[in-house]
């Protein structure tokens, strides 16, 4: 691996590496036009204060897997805090063993995303996370059954006034979802083109710099800029060239499903890209699992663009550098049942 980043040093960045400073200057300064760092702190949300009771809440109510009908899957299952927070699988697995229609993206950075879900169906995360919890083939349960199982236990009962003492009835579906939200917003992952964005040159190296390079003047960045580099716009699979069926599966139109208009049949969200060499498979399908691939048919497909071994090395090199710190988190230990609990089940129930 560190040869192939040398080999494409010499060939594609001679030019930056003999160039003077103000070269380096200008491609940061090119990049900061495109690209903004994390924040050093938790970002504030739309209508959800965050407090750290809220966030504490929100991290066993995260881990919690009796939010599913089965009492087996959690918010954690699909977007693992451990394994880049998604589940590194196809289409994720849920209630029954059954297998999901998507790809599970990162949970980590997901608060800078315009929207949720590869169709962006979701406005935010607190909407977000009320969707998993009711679908079918994720976790199968009802708000209903979720509320009385969280206030069938004191101690959540307890975690509910304290989040939201303002309220009579703390234990809600809505306030389950805010708290989660409140959790999530704290999944930064500040990362070394972070640092390279505030100032410090030796933050990248030369092949992730000729990567940078590339991947404004290729065209990515059209797509990928923003703090998330992507998670923002919508554009269709196949700009140029629409992907075999291996890779665009037919039967998924994509944000078509949300809005029925007939421009947006195979458009999706543009992906984030922060951490994107841990979170393989890659796209909505997950059919591709390596990088290199995925840049070149991006690059194709969107692009129409063919790009040479040694490039797409390069550009390869520079989303290396996406990969940030993860947050240390602490498993919680969640309440104990009571024998009001409702007891779990792996029915599946067809509509």
């Amino acid at each position: 691996m560190r040869r192939s980043m040398l080999i494409a040093a010499s060939v594609l960045g001679a030019a930056l590496l003999a160039a003077p400073p103000l070269l380096a200057d200008e491609l940061r300064k090119k990049a900061a036009d495109v690209f903004k760092p994390l924040p050093s702190t938790i970002p504030a949300i739309k209508d959800n204060p965050i407090t750290k009771e809220k966030i504490e809440l929100g991290k066993a109510l995260f881990f919690e897997p009796r939010l599913s009908a089965s009492g087996l899957f959690s918010c954690n299952s699909c977007h693992n805090v451990g394994t880049g927070g998604d589940d590194n699988l196809e289409t994720s697995i849920g209630h029954g063993w059954q297998k999901g229609p998507r790809n599970a993206p990162t949970v980590f950075n997901a608060v800078f995303n315009e929207a949720q879900f590869w169709d962006g169906r979701a406005e935010d995360l607190k909407e977000q996370a009320k969707g998993p919890i009711q679908a079918g083939v994720e976790m199968a349960n009802t708000p209903e059954q979720v509320v009385t199982t969280l206030k069938s236990m004191p101690q959540y009962v307890e975690w509910f006034t304290a989040a939201f003492s303002d309220e009579k009835d703390p234990v809600t579906f809505d306030n389950m979802a805010k708290a989660i939200e409140a959790f999530e917003a704290t999944l930064l992952t500040p990362a070394p083109f972070d640092k390279y964005l505030n100032g410090d040159d030796a933050a990248l190296d030369e092949v992730q710099k000729v990567g940078l390079g590339l991947f404004m003047d290729k065209g990515c960045a059209a797509c990928h800029g923003g703090i998330n580099v992507g998670g923002n716009g919508y554009y269709p699979f196949g700009v140029i060239e629409k992907p075999g069926a291996e890779v665009l599966p037919e039967n998924d139109q994509g944000r078509f499903a949300v809005t029925k208009t007939a421009d947006d049949q195979y458009v999706f969200r543009a992906a984030p890209l922060r951490n994107v060499a841990v979170t393989a498979p890659y796209f909505h399908s997950g059919k591709v699992w390596d990088l290199k691939q995925a840049v070149a048919i991006m690059s194709s497909s969107q692009l129409g663009t063919e790009l040479k071994a040694d490039e797409v090395d390069a550009i390869v090199a520079f989303l290396h550098s996406l990969t940030g710190e993860v947050p240390r988190i602490e498993y919680p230990i969640l309440p104990p049942e009571t024998a009001t609990t409702p007891r779990p089940t792996a029915e599946i129930v067809t509509p």
